[in-house]
């Protein structure tokens, strides 16, 4: 099946601050987004690579002007305020052939050929997959006023990362069924949820981690360094 990513970069980071957003700081010389881009080549069935950025950004296109990779990078489309827009409009512009579509934070660099290969086969065996973690904590859930309503079974419970992946034409139909709803999906498996589909997980990574903070950064320096 022929895979093509979405590449979300249209975020405000809000939460990481700065003068540049977040894919673009230099870690070990490099800007994030091209670490990220560095560990999707080493799938093979990734043969197209499509960015969604920010309005606005012109940081994009002279980082990557002239650089090869062994998928086609396709040129960026603008993404929206929602994650589900942004993955909507990437979506609308992949090339008709890509049968199997994976969504990944550009802002997450460290995607190993192991955990790509993973949720690959076991969305091409189950249609949808996301690659989770086991939880270590015990969880609580809490009304608004912060009382605890349960505590669900941990062993039950996965913290996902991305990229999460799906047929095409599941995550299309998932976009329709939603419409009105796309604010309130905050991953694109939930999204795939609501619309009915089967998700399944696959084997997380914990160096599969979204650069969000400060902290997140000091810890990317320290394992490229």
């Amino acid at each position: 099946m022929k895979t093509g990513v979405l590449l979300l970069a249209a975020g405000s980071g809000s939460r990481f601050g700065g003068d540049i957003p977040k894919q673009y700081v230099e870690v070990c010389g490099q800007a994030i987004i091209l670490h990220t881009l560095a560990h999707l080549a080493a799938e093979p069935r990734i043969s197209v690579v499509q960015p969604v950025i920010a309005a606005g950004d012109h940081l994009f296109a002279p980082l990557l002007a002239g650089r090869q990779f062994p998928f086609t990078l396709l040129p960026p489309v603008t993404g929206g305020a929602e994650r589900s827009i942004s993955m909507q409009r990437g979506l609308a512009v992949l090339p008709q052939e890509i049968e199997m579509v994976a969504v990944h934070d550009a802002a997450r660099p460290l995607p190993s050929q192991s955990l790509l290969a993973d949720v690959l086969n076991v969305a091409e065996r189950f249609g949808a997959a996301v690659p989770g973690l086991a939880v270590h904590d015990t969880i609580k859930r809490i009304d608004a006023d912060g009382r605890v309503l349960e505590t669900p079974a941990r062993h039950l419970l996965r913290a996902v990362q991305t990229p999460q992946v799906a047929r095409r034409d599941w995550f299309e139909q998932a976009l329709a069924r939603e419409s009105g709803r796309l604010h309130l999906h905050t991953d694109d498996a939930s999204l795939l949820e609501a619309a009915g589909f089967d998700v399944h997980v696959s084997r997380g990574d914990p160096d599969n981690r979204k650069i969000t903070t400060t902290a997140d950064l000091q810890w990317l320096h320290s394992v490229l360094d």
